[in-house]
């Protein structure tokens, strides 16, 4: 555990935070006038759920899938 007066704080912010994201600290005092007055730890959020093939399943591919382009080329005089 750390303590930090206030004015170190404010210009070592970053250093603060990173010695909570690193582990090396695990909680780190704000004081004011040498009180501790703010606890500063790190922010245990849960992981967002795997995105990635959500969908999976829910959508098939036509068969005819491939035949659209040349439908397409076809419309377009083939300026694909």
């Amino acid at each position: 555990m750390t303590q930090v007066n206030m004015p170190e704080a404010n210009t070592d912010l970053a250093r603060l935070v990173y010695l909570l994201e690193s582990g090396e600290e695990d909680t780190v005092l704000l004081a004011r006038n040498g009180r501790p007055v703010v606890k500063m730890t790190l922010f245990e959020s849960e992981l967002p759920a795997r995105r990635i093939g959500a969908a999976k399943g829910a959508f098939t591919c036509p068969d005819e899938f491939d035949q659209w382009d040349a439908d397409v080329q076809e419309l377009f005089g083939g300026y694909l």
